[in-house]
């Protein structure tokens, strides 16, 4: 079949479906492209309060820049960091109102299904030649969108894990849901009246924990009756703080240190390892259960729980596509030796693009976190990257979609277990057509790149 005409779909206009269009845009490839929410970057309004630990170097993709720039629009300051918001106000609204884009981005369209036309999952025989078709849903109304190949950046905001340490969702926990805040609530701004004087308890352990921890410690310099718990299941506290002077991104490594001076001072009441097992209402409070260094201890008397435990990919409409995830991380599988947390504490991967990325479904691509499953460690340029890579395979670019085109910076935090792995001293390498670089995880070989390590890449 000649699918020439048809268009590449992508799903989810984030930054890293942005980034799609703008590379299928500089390749002169048809596009479509799916938000379910309002607006582009609907999650990122999420969190839009919140300041990115990079700066605007690292999180605007190279072809959107180049789109943008043509149309007269003025690049921000590449050292300055945004927030969320800015990254909408600055960079996905000018971008998305382009002529390039604009005619092709359908908001509020959420794609419910995806399969290849005529074919079950099952049927194996002329799969490849067929297009693909988007079941997508407009106000209610179901519309049928072939497509040549499907790329899902949907993300995994909207996905967040459960409190319970097992990772089940229970009737309790859902039950209290108004007392619980999946993501960084705006402390300083909407959300203050909320958690003023009351006695709240911070899960999780990543960079989402340590903002609402840094907020919820400016509210209790102002109300002192604040009460702050943070519950964290790893063994060693200071696996938290990062790399601090040591990361060559100075915002994310003051995060660390902000974090450490904040438990230090006895603001906050740590509590690690703690694996939370029950959640109960009593009146208008609620008490945790959980296992803390082997012994059962119950938190009464909580008032708020913000929940910082990460997400998880949510991958129901792609029943009828060929896709494999890993049974432990739900990731691309080839990435799992990459960003396995359970033995990879870098915040940072080796480059990797369209050949780790492939599906046994000829065409279809994860990219984005939604690549890397319920695994913490994605970043924004990592994502870029992948799409480059995927685009140019895509129009028959091999030799592109090998090249490494992506430098990281050092987390200066690394290791396999508790076995450090590298550090500043190794903060650059060339890279030659044989010469092997540490991934931590493994020795890999990348041709003919420059990769500047961030520890694993």
């Amino acid at each position: 079949m000649n699918d020439i005409k048809l268009p590449v779909a992508i799903i989810g206009a984030g930054p890293v479906g942005l980034a799609a269009a703008a590379q299928l845009v500089m390749r002169g490839e048809p596009f479509v492209l799916f938000e379910a929410g309002e607006e582009v970057g609907s999650n990122v309004r999420n969190w839009a309060h919140v300041r990115m630990f990079s700066s605007w170097e690292y999180n605007i993709d190279k072809a959107a820049k180049q789109l943008l720039i043509s149309h007269g629009w003025q690049a921000p300051n590449p050292l300055e960091i945004p927030s969320g918001q800015e990254m909408v106000d600055k960079y996905f609204k000018p971008f998305v109102e382009l002529p390039e884009i604009k005619p092709y981005l359908n908001l509020n369209t959420k794609v419910i299904a995806v399969s290849r036309k005529g074919l079950s999952k099952v049927k194996t025989q002329g799969r490849e030649v067929l297009p693909f078709v988007l079941h997508v849903e407009i106000n209610g109304e179901r519309i049928l969108i072939e497509a040549k190949a499907v790329i899902d950046a949907s993300g995994t905001w909207l996905n967040p894990n459960p409190i319970i340490s097992e990772g089940v969702w229970t009737t309790e926990e859902q039950s209290l849901n108004k007392q619980i805040y999946y993501g960084i609530p705006d402390i300083s701004g909407k959300h203050k009246e909320r958690y003023s004087g009351k006695k709240v308890l911070v899960v999780g352990s990543g960079h989402s924990a340590i903002n609402t921890l840094l907020e919820l410690g400016n509210l209790k310099d102002q109300v002192q009756s604040t009460e702050i718990i943070w519950i964290l299941r790893k063994s060693r506290l200071a696996d938290v703080y990062g790399g601090q002077e040591q990361d060559q991104l100075p915002a994310r490594g003051e995060l660390g240190t902000r974090i450490q001076k904040l438990v230090d001072s006895g603001k906050v009441k740590v509590l690690t390892p703690f694996h939370i097992q029950e959640l109960k209402q009593k009146e208008d409070k609620m008490v945790v259960i959980g296992s803390l260094n082997g012994s059962l201890v119950h938190l009464d008397a909580v008032d708020e729980i913000v929940s910082n435990t990460g997400s998880r990919p949510d991958l129901s409409f792609l029943r009828e596509v060929r896709v494999i995830a890993d049974p432990t991380l739900e990731s691309v599988l080839a990435l799992v030796p990459l960003i396995d947390p359970n033995i990879h504490s870098c915040g940072t991967v080796r480059p990797h693009g369209e050949k780790e990325l492939r599906q046994p479904e000829k065409n279809f691509y994860i990219v984005g976190s939604k690549s890397y499953g319920r695994a913490p460690t994605f970043l924004m340029a990592t994502g870029y990257e992948q799409v480059r890579s995927v685009v140019a395979a895509l129009v028959g670019d091999q030799a592109a979609a090998e090249r490494v085109e992506l430098e990281l910076p050092e987390t200066g935090v690394c290791g396999i277990g508790s076995k450090e792995c590298c550090g500043p001293e190794d903060s650059q390498k060339l890279v030659s057509k044989t010469e092997e670089i540490s991934a931590c995880c493994s020795p890999v070989t990348k041709p003919e790149a420059v990769v500047k390590s961030s520890c694993c890449g």
